[in-house]
């Protein structure tokens, strides 16, 4: 079977990892897997968390690697685990991620062909305790990016080949809208098994968050300007909105403020995770 290498980056994630841990143990795939873990710049116990995984790994024959890096950073994490995996099918896992239990077994069926591709899941807004972000988060689900494409957002996967598409991560903002680009649309494959992915709690760091996200999209089309023309439909049109936002008015009224800041703000460089 197809060897599958799941290239996990964390830095200070002991919050999150023990749970992203066990729901790729809870895998239904039988092919070989190996995991690595790099914790890169960490002042918690991340890395010990994952390695409290290590038996679980191997009574399944699996194996589970913890690669701790002093310096922080993502892109490096990203490149440090490329150089420390094997032939085959790659999935690049952030930390916070609950995977179901079906989502490796289908990518792994959909990526075993000599063609390049690319897949991911269908994305699931974790359950948010802010009426603003559940408001935002149940409007932007309904947007034909999420609902109909493979956004990449916290777990996307390549096979041999599609990896052989580009080299080392560039130092930009945002790898998955990087990843996902290097594919044209009828080479991206969305697997219909859910993962849950988090958003951040409240107004503000909903503007911080989108703000990161459009300047890293910008940031693509600038250095690379062949990849945004395969981006497909991204944006819905003026009739599909106006019915999706009759459809939820007050999480229209979420997403529209969150983006009307976002575009009167200042142009923040800051760093802003996901959640």
């Amino acid at each position: 079977m197809t060897p599958c290498t799941i290239i996990l980056p964390a830095h200070d994630e002991a919050g999150y990892i023990d749970a992203c841990l066990d729901h790729v143990l809870a895998q239904d795939h039988a092919g070989p897997v190996e995991l690595v873990l790099v914790a890169n710049g960490c002042r918690d116990d991340t890395a010990a968390r994952a390695r409290a995984h290590a038996p679980a790994f191997a009574a399944r024959g699996w194996r589970l690697r913890v690669e701790e890096l002093a310096q922080g950073g993502k892109i490096g994490a990203l490149n440090h685990g490329d150089a420390c995996a094997g032939p085959g099918v790659r999935l690049y896992l952030d930390a916070d991620i609950r995977m179901g239990p079906r989502l490796l077994s289908g990518i792994m069926r959909v990526l075993d062909v000599p063609l390049p591709r690319y897949a991911g899941g269908r994305l699931v807004v974790a359950p948010a305790r802010s009426a603003v972000s559940r408001a935002y988060a149940r409007f932007w689900q309904k947007l034909p990016f999420v609902a109909q494409g493979v956004t990449g957002a916290g777990l996307f996967a390549v096979n041999e080949a599609g990896r052989a598409r580009w080299g080392a991560f560039p130092q930009v903002i945002s790898d998955d809208t990087f990843a996902r680009l290097q594919f044209a649309q009828d080479e991206r494959f969305l697997v219909d098994e859910p993962y849950e992915w988090p958003l951040v709690e409240g107004f503000g760091p909903l503007v911080r968050v989108r703000r990161r996200q459009d300047a890293g999209v910008a940031e693509i089309a600038r250095l690379f300007p062949d990849l945004p023309p395969r981006q497909g439909h991204v944006r819905p049109g003026r009739a599909e909105l106006a019915r999706l936002a009759a459809a939820d008015p007050p999480g229209f009224a979420a997403y529209a403020a969150v983006a009307l800041a976002v575009r009167l703000g200042r142009n923040s460089q800051e760093w802003a995770r996901g959640r």
